[in-house]
């Protein structure tokens, strides 16, 4: 039987990693034992043989990025981030999952120091990788030169069977399998065993040839504590530069456990006080000793600190090389890497009169986002096959491709850019993917990274816009087609109920901009807001609105007077969003024809609204003024806090309809007079009413419009 005595000083790191883990599982009497047990010598191998990071400077920026994609195997990262001599206590793991720590159940970005990502759900971390080997790409093709490797850094990850059967890992290692991206390094944790039983049940596929067929290089390792093959798949990983790279490696979920061991009852619970004792004992740990921690192992690990103090001493000389010899983009990495905009960055940004023509919300978005794009060299992204309908291409700007794919005249790239350096990414029909690996491009640095597809399929990207909000990424989800007036596609992809649940995520800031003028002040906000940032956009053309009575305009704050009422206090105040909000100025005009005075609020940011002080929101909307129309071509659902007691709401609380998107429009109430109508009835004004919208029935008499006192 092993002892303390007699184990090598690798054995008796890698047993500190798994009995460090371990007892802070027991000790919270919850957790995930399993995976950081039989994961561990694969993670020793990667974090003191390869990993380039330097634990007194989370933040360096060619430091190499770890992603647990498994993070439900939290302590495994949590003990690395420890052992290696991050500011993490040995208290803070002692308080693991419990309230207020640093040591979550799951790894939480900007919660952590040394976390990179937010994992849990299983695959997004595998997403965030693949936005992450993005984004060096991207910067090592824009800002190396010969001689001159200033950004040379590798996405490693830990990954586990679950994580490989989740659909945004497939739609992701497609997408890296095309991108070539090279410096893209996953270890596969692969035990056979899932949270209800072994993998046999549901996972029976050849992985690896998946990958493969991805495009992937791949290699099996027949035994994860074999720490000398771990190294060498690493080292060949390494080498293969055209291609991300899987390491399968056999493993074994909560090894050294003498009943639980290979099972899933390792997985998601304690092992349990006498269990553990066991395992203790068939290790060679001292069973009684919790927390216990070998002063050569500790000693060991924290040469980390030394050692990335060089690393990245070493890249601040060669920094300062080619900051002599490339002292413009020496400046402009900097820049991107503070997260400084550049001077006059919104000089460009597009404006309109109330006469011009009128514009989609996406196609002025399209131009905003261009206009930013030409002053800020890090704004990148991509859609989900959609760039001609969301209007999303950065014009000149080049695809972001392999370099070895051909070049402009064959493939079509936007622009004469080609290769990494191209700030077009074309993430394919894979939206999960994208909002993932949009999430990663935000989380690595220096990048001001962007999505787009329609707003109905906000749906297959939902999980990884909630952990962009709850991460605080920087990045920006443009949706377009944003309501019934989608027209003939019909009810599959006319959204309905998208805004409401999207408003409800914490930290999200949507916005519905309702011109083309406030769809460009919109982008201003999102460029300076810290977060991420949700563009609803329309289809149709909606027309410029005319701002001369508006008061105190300040898109920033989510609502303002767009237009007041003349002479005097307003009876009425119309509230909208988006094209919804031309149909409100319209009824304020025709209500003035019944001697009704109406103030009109745009409301593009609902949850910017709601942060500004009591002073503004009731300078927007009196408390006083109790008669509200709400307007907005989505769920009335959430639209009773502004409506009022005595408001009312109108909206769809139904699916659309297949036919041209003004005739939807028209059947389902959108529509001034309706409008008008509406604040009639509210005054009280019913013969008035019935004059300007009878109310009469349509040939969708059974979907008609919502419209009720809140």
């Amino acid at each position: 039987m092993p002892t303390i005595e007699t184990q090598t000083l690798e054995e008796l790191c890698i047993n500190t990693i798994r009995f460090l883990s371990a007892d802070a599982v027991q000790n919270a009497n919850s957790g995930h034992p399993g995976m950081p047990m039989g994961a561990a010598a694969m993670a020793y191998t990667l974090w003191t043989q390869f990993l380039k990071f330097n634990p007194k400077d989370p933040a360096w920026f060619d430091r190499d990025r770890f992603v647990l994609s498994a993070g439900h195997g939290s302590m495994l990262l949590y003990s690395l981030l420890y052992l290696t001599g991050y500011d993490l206590s040995l208290d803070e793991i002692k308080r693991f999952r419990q309230w207020g720590s640093k040591t979550p159940g799951h790894p939480e970005h900007g919660h952590t120091v040394g976390v990179e990502v937010s994992t849990g759900p299983l695959g997004q971390g595998f997403g965030n990788a693949v936005g992450l080997a993005i984004a060096e790409a991207w910067f090592a093709a824009r800002f190396n030169r010969p001689g001159h490797a200033i950004v040379d850094h590798y996405t490693y990850g830990i990954c586990g069977d679950g994580d490989l059967m989740e659909g945004v890992s497939q739609e992701a290692a497609s997408l890296a399998g095309h991108l070539q991206l090279g410096k893209l390094i996953f270890l596969y944790d692969q035990n056979h065993i899932s949270l209800a039983g072994a993998t046999s049940l549901c996972f029976t596929e050849d992985v690896g040839k998946r990958f493969e067929a991805y495009g992937w290089h791949t290699r099996h390792l027949q035994n994860g504590n074999d720490t000398e093959d771990v190294a060498k798949a690493i080292q060949e990983a390494r080498a293969e530069t055209h291609r991300p790279s899987l390491i399968l490696s056999r493993t074994h979920i909560g090894y050294g456990s003498p009943k639980k061991q290979d099972t899933f009852e390792a997985h998601g619970n304690p092992l349990g006080e006498e269990e553990l004792q066991a395992a203790k004992k068939a290790l060679g740990w001292p069973s009684m000793d919790k927390f216990y921690l070998p002063e050569d192992a500790v000693n060991f690990f924290r040469k980390a600190i030394g050692k990335g103090a060089k690393a990245q001493q070493d890249w601040q000389n060669k920094f300062a090389a080619y900051q002599k010899a490339f002292p413009k983009e020496a400046a402009e990495l900097q820049q991107m890497i503070g997260g400084k905009l550049p001077d006059n960055w919104g000089a460009d940004l597009p404006k309109w009169k109330p006469e011009d023509k009128p514009l989609a919300t996406r196609a002025a978005g399209g131009q905003a986002l261009n206009a930013l794009a030409k002053r800020i060299p890090n704004i990148m992204g991509g859609s989900a096959d959609l760039n001609p309908s969301t209007n999303t291409a950065l014009k000149g700007e080049g695809d972001f491709q392999p370099p070895e794919s051909g070049g402009p005249a064959s493939q079509g790239a936007v622009g004469g850019v080609w290769g990494y350096a191209g700030r077009n990414v074309a993430f394919g029909v894979r939206e999960h993917a994208m909002g993932a690996a949009v999430n990663g491009m935000a989380a690595h640095g220096g990048l001001l990274p962007f999505s787009a597809t329609f707003l109905v399929f906000s749906d297959y990207m939902k999980p990884a816009i909630r952990l962009g909000a709850l991460s605080r990424h920087k990045a920006f989800y443009v949706f377009t087609h944003d309501s019934v007036g989608v027209g003939e596609d019909g009810p599959t992809h006319e959204p309905v109920e998208q805004l409401a649940g999207l408003r409800s995520i914490p930290g999200l800031n949507v916005m519905r901009p309702a011109d083309a003028t406030e769809t460009a002040e919109c982008w201003a906000v999102a460029i300076q807001h810290d977060g991420p940032t949700l563009f609803a956009l329309t289809r149709q053309h909606v027309p410029h609105l005319d701002r001369s009575k508006a008061k105190n305009i300040d898109v920033s704050k989510g609502a303002y007077i767009l237009s007041e009422a003349d002479g005097g206090t307003p009876e009425v105040i119309f509230i909208g969003t988006g094209s919804e909000v031309a149909l409100c100025m319209t009824a304020q005009e025709r209500l003035k024809g019944y001697g009704i005075k109406a103030r009109v609020v745009s409301m593009p940011g609902w949850n910017l609204f709601e942060a500004q002080d009591e002073g503004y929101r009731e300078s927007v909307l009196p408390r006083s003024i109790k008669k509200r129309v709400t307007v907005e071509a989505g769920s009335t659902y959430g639209w009773e806090r502004w409506a009022t007691s005595d408001g009312v709401t109108i909206g769809i609380d139904h699916y659309g309809a297949s036919a041209p998107g003004d005739e939807i429009m028209k059947h389902f109430g959108f529509t001034a007079e309706h409008v008008t109508s509406a604040a009639l009835r509210l005054l009280g004004r019913n013969e008035d009413a019935a004059k300007e919208y009878g109310g009469e029935t349509t040939s969708f008499a059974a979907t008609a419009p919502h419209e009720g006192h809140s």
